[in-house]
């Protein structure tokens, strides 16, 4: 059976960029990150969660880090350019994005925000990031998903 292909799917061949689509079993009370990792049988370091935020003086801004990290929000506000940041409400996170929780993709949000990628993925050949909707990922090279999306790498 083929898989749906998803918006971030079809952005990445429309770019010419190599990926591969890899499906999971979702559990709607497990939508973190461990859950994921635990049923592509992958290391929870390779698997980046995309975490939406609002800072002060910028606005909305994405970072994406490995599922073990929770984000740090001074790093996270220093490097947006804010003094203060936090957390979009999850009811937040669908009309800002067009994704929901467990299924948000740094790759073809609404609008193009800021984006910043934990360092720690360029230590690997492949990581693994949502297809933009729950039970799919996308296994990316870190640096085509980086050049992509634009994204600054922190920390810096």
């Amino acid at each position: 059976m083929a898989l749906q292909k998803t918006n971030a799917a079809r952005l990445l061949d429309a770019a010419g960029i190599s990926y591969m689509l890899v499906p999971y079993e979702v559990d709607e009370e497990h939508l973190e990150a461990s859950h994921v990792a635990e049923q592509l049988g992958e290391d929870l370091d390779r698997v980046f969660k995309t975490l939406v935020l609002r800072g002060d003086r910028n606005g909305l801004f994405v970072c994406v880090v490995p599922g073990s990290m929770e984000v740090d929000l001074k790093v996270a506000a220093r490097i947006s350019g804010n003094k203060n940041c936090a957390m979009i409400h999850v009811k937040e996170l669908l009309p800002l994005t067009g994704y929901i929780r467990g299924g948000c993709s740094p790759i073809g949000m609404k609008k193009s925000f800021p984006t910043f990628i934990h360092e720690s993925a360029l230590l690997y050949e492949s990581i693994y990031v949502s297809a933009g909707v729950r039970g799919l990922q996308i296994c990316i090279a870190p640096q085509a998903l980086i050049d992509f999306v634009g994204a600054g790498i922190y920390p810096l």
